[in-house]
């Protein structure tokens, strides 16, 4: 019990940020070139114009439209601060729209059009994106440019405030480039998928026998169960990531999100309350499909180019796989070094699983019962 409170403790602090930081920070970014002129939207999620300008006015921790629109100046004054776009080495004034409301999946975001005037016309772009820098380094600008037929992205923000892009001649290798970093950070953002990976690994280490858990013995029975499970998730989610994006198969955002959180505390209680030990491929394959649809969410919205979607997508799927992958390089050789320890037989495996559990719980009730 000694040993079990202070891992408790520790866990519970580290994954309550996960409770508030399970949905990625991004900001969408839509942007058409007609000759001079450059029209388009940015959209932002309110929970990220809140930390920008302040929208609660009241305290009441509850955004009214009235407080969206009592702080539509101050938003507009802010992106025409963070985001600049030039050509030919001018900057094209910028005038930026009335707000609106618009819903996505994980939550309700501010709109706001956006109309350029440029001096020459425009075939080079040079966009300055510094939008929440210095108040959330996670965030993104996911970036969609089109140019009559030619549509491209690009991820702005982060350590490089600044792009150029050729508007008509995009590059395929850079396209790739983008979609997989987009990809990497939306799995390295993307806490709820992690978690339920993680609740499918934790017992890898481990052998059931006579009602207990005991540690395996040798790394290679823990390998092949980790391939096992790494494995029958990838092949689930990209299966149902391509059908998705690709516009085949598509299920509601709310209900692909809350079965996501569903299979999460599914996989946790699993591991406390073990139905399948030697088989957890399955719960991963069949969780997964589900997986995947989430996946597809940003994607999606992304949008996947005309001149390179099968590359587009294949690059985004990559990006997933080598940031999940990086998780479970770290992970689970530490994993297999203590598996033989109270620590981890009494610590990390019950009481990981059981706050797997709690948040997968909590996030279920805010996705299926609770208003966006």
């Amino acid at each position: 019990m000694n040993v079990q409170k202070p891992i408790a403790l520790f866990l519970l602090l580290a994954f309550s940020a996960g409770v508030r930081a399970h949905v990625s920070s991004n900001g969408f970014l839509a942007l058409r070139v007609d000759n001079q002129r450059i029209g388009g939207a940015m959209e932002l999620a309110i929970r990220d114009v809140e930390l920008a300008v302040g929208l609660d006015a009241n305290q009441d921790g509850k955004v009214s439209w009235g407080e969206v629109r009592a702080a539509e100046l101050p938003l507009q004054a802010y992106l025409r601060q963070h985001l600049s776009i030039a050509a030919g080495g001018k900057i094209c004034p910028m005038d930026v729209t009335a707000a609106r409301i618009n819903e996505r999946v994980d939550g309700n975001y501010v709109w706001l059009g956006l109309d350029a005037a440029c001096a020459l016309t425009t075939r080079r772009l040079h966009l300055h994106y510094t939008v929440l820098e210095g108040i959330d380094p996670s965030h993104r600008g996911l970036l969609t440019l089109s140019a009559g037929a030619v549509v491209q992205t690009a991820v702005l923000g982060g350590g490089a405030p600044d792009r150029d892009l050729e508007v008509y001649q995009p590059s395929q290798w850079q396209a790739f480039a983008e979609y997989a970093c987009a990809g990497v950070l939306h799995i390295w953002s993307g806490i709820d998928h992690l978690l339920f990976l993680l609740s499918l690994l934790l017992p890898a280490v481990l052998l059931r026998r006579a009602g207990r858990w005991e540690a395996v013995q040798g790394a290679r029975p823990a390998a092949v169960n980790i391939v096992k499970v790494v494995t029958a998730f990838t092949l689930a989610h990209s299966i149902t990531l391509s059908l998705a994006a690709l516009d085949i198969v598509r299920l509601p955002g709310r209900l692909t999100e809350s079965l996501i959180a569903a299979s999460i505390v599914v996989a946790a209680l699993n591991n406390l309350y073990p139905r399948v030990t030697e088989g957890r491929w399955r719960i991963a394959f069949t969780f997964g499909l589900l997986h995947g649809f989430g996946f597809a969410s940003v994607l999606v919205d992304m949008g996947l180019p005309p001149h390179a979607r099968l590359v587009s997508l294949l690059a985004f799927n990559v990006g997933v796989e080598a940031g999940q992958l990086a998780i479970v390089v770290i992970a689970m050789p530490l994993a297999y070094l203590v598996r033989a320890r109270p620590f981890y037989q009494k610590g990390v495996m019950p009481w990981g699983s059981a706050l797997i559990a709690v948040l997968g719980l909590v996030w279920l009730v805010q996705r299926a019962l609770l208003p966006s």
